[in-house]
């Protein structure tokens, strides 16, 4: 690359997420719904009510040539269990990034994203106490300066790279949320032709129903609505719910038993293929590993054709790679914010690639447009499976913003391309 760019100035802002971070422990323990409120009192540390406004900062590092690059640091909607870190505040974090971490970034090398992030996060360990929100903020900030100082300005060209990457810059599915407008937000994400839908925060057991009924409702209701809006008849999108292991919570654990409902949801589904998130939730890792495993291959032995990822306790890199070596589920939601720095995203979705399972590019609703912007970059050099459109719960900001990042990225990719031919 040649250039040495370096940090001369770091800045940080408070400021807002997409969502909120609820306190999912006092929603599984009875807090009641209010609007867009929950009435009830916290219990999991670093909460003062149930629900509160998401929270970011933005990461500045102000570089040797003048250039400004630009991270920001977010954590997922429920933080602090299931072994993620604890919600962060983002007044204390701005204010330890810049008078703690700051002196020892200054002097940075930034031209390599790779090593300079990974010198980084050993820095914010000993700096900041939101560690992972921290070092996934700085680490966008670093990719942007890589991006910069290679001259072309594309994340994902670094990170094609840095990682050896041979398949060029391409497309990637993207996969939506509804969040709690669970019928008009399918009929956007229908007539935008989204080609996975529609996650549906299926969170409660009044939301699955007995047996899976109320589910089962859902889905023949998604199926009919494609079926009436699609503007043409080859649009067959994937049915993509995640349960938060309700399903499982339905009928106290039983892989076989949540095998049963799954395949009565996928009778619902017909001819529109089905993925299930978070079917069960076994209460640790080890366990979780083992149980949607067993599940697997029930479904398997069954001759079944649904598909199960797995999202909680798959919090790191580390996590990741055992799900993945196990076998534990056909894909695997890599949370970005739970990651930290992210080069461990990067890692992590090699190691499904290596293993045969499809790494899911996720996320949370609770992050901002910077943070879901830098992650198109991971996804369509890596070649993930799908995508969340993020942030936000409203579908139509999220979707926007991943799409459109993925498509100045790819047309710009093929400019340079065709620059050099």
């Amino acid at each position: 690359m040649g250039k040495s760019i370096k940090i001369v100035k770091v800045l940080a802002a408070a400021g807002v997420g997409s969502f909120f971070f609820d306190d999912q422990a006092a929603i599984k323990a009875g807090a009641e719904r209010d609007g867009a409120a929950y009435q009830g009192t916290a219990v999991t540390p670093g909460y003062a009510a149930v629900r509160e406004p998401s929270e970011s900062v933005s990461v500045m590092l102000v570089l040797s040539d003048g250039y400004v690059a630009m991270g920001d640091c977010a954590s997922v909607q429920y933080s602090g269990v299931g072994g993620r870190e604890p919600r962060f505040h983002a007044a204390q974090l701005a204010r330890q990034i810049e008078e703690d971490l700051a002196p020892r970034l200054l002097d940075l090398d930034v031209s390599r994203f790779r090593e300079a992030a990974a010198r980084a996060e050993g820095w914010i360990g000993v700096s900041v106490e939101a560690q992972r929100a921290a070092a996934y903020g700085v680490s966008q900030a670093l990719l942007d300066a890589a991006a910069h100082v290679a001259g072309h300005h594309l994340m994902a060209r670094v990170i094609k790279d840095e990682w050896a990457l041979a398949a060029p810059l391409a497309e990637v599915p993207i996969y939506a949320q509804s969040g709690d407008d669970r019928h008009a937000n399918v009929d956007k994400m229908i007539l935008k032709s989204v080609p996975i839908l529609p996650h549906g925060l299926i969170n409660t057991l009044e939301l699955v129903g007995p047996e899976g009924a109320e589910l089962e409702r859902y889905i023949r209701w998604i199926v009919a609505r494609i079926k009436q809006l699609r503007t043409r008849p080859d649009y067959r999108p994937r049915i993509h719910l995640d349960v938060y292991g309700m399903v499982g919570a339905l009928v106290q654990g039983s892989p076989d038993r949540t095998a049963d409902i799954l395949q009565r949801l996928e009778a619902a589904a017909g001819a529109f293929p089905l993925t299930i998130e978070h079917p069960l939730d076994a209460g640790n890792r080890d366990a979780q590993i083992e149980a949607l495993a067993r599940l697997r291959q029930v479904l398997r032995a069954r001759r079944s054709q649904v598909r199960i990822v797995a999202d909680e306790w798959a919090n790191t890199a580390e996590d990741i790679g055992l799900f993945a070596a196990a076998q534990a589920a056909d894909l695997i939601q890599v949370k970005t914010p739970d990651l930290g720095s992210l080069h461990h995203t990067i890692d992590a979705i090699l190691d499904c690639h290596r293993h045969g399972v499809g790494p899911v590019l996720g996320g949370t609703c609770a992050e901002t447009d910077l943070s879901a912007r830098a992650t198109v970059h991971i996804g369509i050099a890596t070649q993930v499976a799908q995508m969340l459109a993020k942030p936000g719960m409203g579908f139509d900001e999220g979707y926007t913003i991943v799409q459109n990042e993925m498509n100045r990225a790819l047309r710009l990719d093929a400019h340079l391309a065709q620059t050099k031919k």
